[in-house]
């Protein structure tokens, strides 16, 4: 008879200093999970230039708010959800300060946008990025999790609390999307 080892979050005692109140440790955690925290708040939001105020709101609220996680086991779902409800809180932001500005402000802002974007984009890369910021958020999310975060399926089925199966379906719809948005535009 074997016995099933659960598997031990190495950052659980740094999450349980924060709890603590512990700032020191709450560094070290933003330090460390940044990088894919930034990941989601782009999956969703699809905006790079907004990314960093989002990112920054996110860790003030992941801080003022860590008294009212239940779980500490459950801290990486409980940031990827305040991630991913400001980015969703963003986006709706930038759509009520569209409808706010008039329509010939907001041709002259798409174009200027767009030429920047023309330009800054020249490269495959920038071409690349603007095709995956055009994929849907279901498909987009998970597909920055794992291709450009490189998680496991498994890592992003927990955290966005979906099957498995599910993750490997919208990663597929996703790169078949990609395939053809990209089809004229990359060189191999």
């Amino acid at each position: 008879m074997t016995l099933a080892v659960k598997e031990v979050d190495p950052e659980q005692p740094v999450v349980e200093a924060v709890l603590q109140g512990d700032r020191y440790a709450f560094g070290e955690l933003v330090s460390r999970h940044s990088d894919w925290v930034r990941a989601v708040i782009f999956g969703v939001l699809g905006d790079q230039d907004r990314i960093d105020d989002v990112l920054q709101q996110v860790w003030t609220t992941f801080w003022e708010q860590i008294d009212k996680l239940r779980d500490p086991a459950r801290w990486r779902p409980w940031l990827y959800r305040l991630a991913r409800n400001a980015a969703v809180d963003a986006g709706r932001e930038v759509t009520r300060d569209r409808k706010a500005t008039s329509a010939l402000g907001e041709q002259l802002a798409v174009h200027r946008n767009g030429q920047s974007a023309r330009h800054d984009a020249g490269d495959q890369r920038g071409v690349v990025l603007e095709a995956i910021d055009a994929l849907p958020d279901i498909y987009r999310e998970p597909f920055v999790l794992r291709h450009l975060q490189e998680w496991s399926y498994r890592e992003i089925a927990d955290v966005m609390d979906l099957p498995v199966d599910t993750v490997e379906t919208r990663l597929v719809r996703a790169r078949r999307q990609l395939r053809d948005m990209l089809r004229d535009k990359v060189q191999v």
